[in-house]
């Protein structure tokens, strides 16, 4: 019975109980003034969510300078249009967006407790990508927002100058670092990375390279957790008090989103709830 229990609260309160995450974030010059940032990951939508759809639409009322999607928007091949239904007037303020392997590959059944000894990296070996994720990219491309896979351009938002860089997804090897590679504008006024998977090895050259704020999805904060412990695995190479929420990493910051959804082949979340997250940049003390 309470095995029961605890199965249908996963995969049917839990999983739909939305969560705005907060933090403030010193990054900006002194004397700026404070931007919103809104951070979404990890939707992995079928066209059925309407609970997700509507939340996610119910997030303009935050009035974010900069919506930033780190990937994995997808579950289904009929799900572009009801994510760009989600976004919906999110899409009418500056973006910018990632892929995940997800956007590009469906996913397949799978025992979730391989999770417990190894990444799910090596379960791509599909070479064709099987999801409409280049209708995804422009539909977002059509409203305006920048594609940063594997490129790295400068922006204006909220009063600020940006320059931003991405990568591909290193999940599935499609990270090019070298393409962004390079010491990041000092004259901008914040310098952005974006990733899906955070790999350390990137994570370290975006520091490296001078980048003041990291964003990346993928783990699910961990999706099934134990409370007081938190995330038994990341699925990628951070360690597991990073698998959610924002942290240092070297001299930059990294925040990693717990993201919004789940695989329909494991839809459910223990410890974990779904969640984006609101970030006020603020000027450094």
């Amino acid at each position: 019975m309470a095995a029961a229990a605890g199965i249908g609260y996963a995969s049917v309160i839990e999983r739909n109980w939305f969560r705005l995450r907060r933090h403030d974030v010193p990054v900006l010059p002194p004397g700026s003034r404070p931007i919103r940032l809104l951070h979404l990951s990890d939707a992995h939508l079928t066209p059925g969510r309407r609970r997700l759809i509507e939340w996610v639409r119910g997030l303009d009322t935050y009035e974010p300078d900069l919506v930033v999607n780190t990937g994995d928007s997808l579950a289904h091949p009929d799900a572009v249009g009801p994510f760009l239904d989600a976004l919906g007037p999110l899409l009418d303020r500056p973006g910018i967006f990632v892929y995940g392997s997800n956007d590009l590959y469906s996913p397949v059944p799978k025992n979730p407790a391989r999770y417990l000894w190894r990444t799910s990296k090596s379960d791509y070996k599909r070479t064709v990508p099987d999801l409409p994720y280049e209708e995804l990219g422009a539909g977002m491309r059509a409203a305006g927002w920048i594609d940063l896979n594997n490129h790295k351009t400068s922006l204006k938002a909220g009063g600020i100058d940006i320059q931003v860089a991405g990568i591909g997804d290193s999940h599935i090897n499609r990270d090019r670092y070298d393409t962004v590679a390079g010491l990041a504008d000092p004259t901008a006024d914040l310098r952005l990375a974006l990733m899906h998977s955070p790999e350390p090895r990137n994570l370290d050259r975006f520091e490296a390279d001078g980048y003041d704020l990291q964003l990346a999805g993928h783990t699910h904060g961990g999706q099934l957790c134990l409370p007081f412990y938190g995330a038994l695995v990341t699925n990628c190479g951070i360690d597991r008090n990073r698998a959610r929420g924002l942290s240092p990493w070297g001299d930059s910051w990294l925040n990693v989103s717990a993201g919004l959804g789940t695989s329909p082949w494991a839809p459910a979340r223990f410890a974990c709830p779904p969640e984006a997250t609101l970030l006020t940049l603020l000027p450094r003390n």
